[in-house]
């Protein structure tokens, strides 16, 4: 009783799809499912739409690594710019994060992942080499590794400072830390040693 199919193939293919993407489950991609095809002509048609023209248009920027439908990217077209200021990011949602702060106006270079021994992802997996021949040109002046504070991001950090030792760049990385509106009580031990390592003259 409990295997009955309730909806045709299409219908279940399309709740399977949605169950892959991060963020749902079964029972939310049923939900998701359900309401786009409640809502098939303002919804569910223009997502197809929408998404055929991503299959046919999006691609990866052959310069940074970011996602766009153009190539060179938007970011790496921008004359506005600053081509000395390179902030390297793990994946293209770290990218995005960092454009949404507005903080810098800067170029971007995405690895594609990190270092993981353990999951088979060494440097030839990642844009470690096209990272490296950008900052030889010469035109780049500082390099700000914005990768998380992870284990395999601070590998990852390490393996990139090595790789760009010796070339006329600087490498700077982001602050670890207490966040903005933390309160301490509520911290982690490494997030509070990390805070006090890097603590700043007032």
């Amino acid at each position: 009783m409990a295997n009955r199919k309730v909806a045709g193939p299409e219908i279940e293919r399309l709740i399977q799809l949605l169950a892959r993407l991060p963020g749902l489950g079964p029972r939310s991609a049923r939900r998701a499912a359900l309401h786009l095809i409640k809502k098939k002509d303002q919804l569910l048609v223009p997502l197809a739409d929408a998404m055929g023209v991503a299959v046919e248009k999006v691609g990866v920027c052959s310069v940074c690594g970011t996602v766009d439908t153009s190539d060179p990217c938007t970011i790496c077209c921008d004359d506005g710019r600053d081509p000395s200021l390179l902030v390297v990011v793990e994946d293209v949602a770290d990218l995005w994060a960092l454009e949404r702060a507005g903080v810098l106006n800067a170029r971007y270079h995405v690895l594609g992942g990190t270092l993981s021994p353990l999951d088979g992802i060494g440097p030839e997996d990642l844009n470690i080499a096209s990272l490296v021949e950008r900052v030889r040109e010469g035109a780049i002046g500082e390099v700000i590794l914005a990768v998380n504070a992870t284990v395999e991001g601070q590998t990852t950090a390490l393996y990139v400072t090595d790789q760009l030792a010796g070339l006329d760049v600087t490498v700077t990385r982001l602050a670890h830390g207490v966040p903005v509106g933390g309160e301490l009580d509520h911290l982690d031990e490494g997030t509070l040693a990390q805070a006090l390592k890097a603590r700043t003259r007032f």
